[in-house]
């Protein structure tokens, strides 16, 4: 029998490492946190890396922390082009600092962004979750200048329960208006496998998140669907048993109902850790998640730079 050469040993050491991988990324996920994942990624070399700019408290509650990392270099004339990333995790679970592989990922493509953190249930039920996201968006607004950061034309970004989180704050204009944010510093939301329908509640996370909600339909996304809401842009794995893709569906049928600009991605045999294990380097699967968001992004960069006026 013929022995594997030195290139064979190699490709049979990287698919190992792969299988591990995602061995602990699927164990990491099972257990509720991201920090396997975050973990596995940092190991993965890039062409540009990213540093932290800022970091700090947002809210009274130690889960409402913040952080903004930009790629490493200098920034663009205006600042570097910013997302705002909220995570998941159901409302009770997950933090900013387990998700850094997201910054990472988007510095590689010139990009910064802040990791924003809000309270968890049980001091996070509705609305903690969405007043502690908007006054994290105010905090990363007042510390642009200081970060080099374009804060004035941002895209919100969220998965599962985040994903809920900038649903809302695109859709919703009170919790913009009471942290003091202009509506029109946001320049698009991406919600990665976002609650946008989901009463009656019928799950222990969003029960523990809503059931004390006098008329938990109000605490819905699509309930406020409208025609002059940011663009949206709804991602979702097919086989998703978590959130189901029905979720994104309605979202995008009231939308544009309403007149809106709102536009759906379903990734076929995709489940819902999948989607965001697309946005780390290890499980990029040659940008199926990361490429559309990236057009999404540069979109919203495009449609945002004033018209300059002929000159006759």
């Amino acid at each position: 029998m013929r022995r594997p050469g030195k290139l064979g040993w190699t490709v049979i050491g990287i698919a190992l490492l792969a299988l591990l991988a995602f061995g602990l990324w699927r164990w990491s996920v099972a257990a509720g946190s991201a920090s396997t994942l975050d973990w596995i990624d940092a190991r993965f070399p890039r062409e540009r890396g990213a540093e932290l700019l800022a970091s700090g408290d947002t809210g009274a509650d130690g889960a409402a922390h913040s952080e903004i990392w930009a790629p490493e270099g200098s920034p663009p004339a205006g600042g570097f082009p910013l997302v705002v990333f909220a995570h998941g995790g159901g409302w009770h679970s997950g933090a900013p600092q387990d998700y850094r592989f997201v910054a990472r990922t988007f510095a590689e493509h010139g990009y910064a962004t802040a990791l924003i953190g809000y309270r968890l249930v049980p001091e996070g039920r509705y609305p903690a979750m969405l007043e502690d996201s908007a006054a994290a968006l105010r905090w990363v607004r007042d510390m642009a200048d200081r970060t080099r950061i374009d804060a004035d034309r941002m895209v919100l970004i969220g998965h599962s329960a985040g994903a809920y989180n900038v649903l809302m704050l695109g859709l919703d204009p009170q919790w913009l208006a009471t942290a003091g944010v202009s509506a029109d510093s946001i320049a698009g939301v991406v919600s990665m496998a976002g609650p946008a329908d989901f009463f009656p509640f019928d799950k222990e996370s969003s029960i523990n998140a809503f059931g004390h909600v006098a008329d938990g339909r109000l605490t819905q996304p699509v309930a406020f669907a409208r025609a002059d809401a940011p663009p949206i842009l709804l991602l979702h794995g097919a086989a998703d048993d978590v959130v189901r893709p029905y979720n994104s569906r309605n979202l995008e049928r009231a939308v544009r109902a309403a007149g809106g600009d709102a536009r759906r991605i379903e990734f076929e045999g995709m489940s819902h850790a999948g989607l965001i294990m697309g946005l780390s380097k290890p499980f990029a699967q040659g940008g199926r998640v990361l490429d559309p968001i990236l057009r999404f992004l540069r979109e919203r960069r495009e449609a945002s730079v004033p018209v300059q006026p002929e000159i006759r």
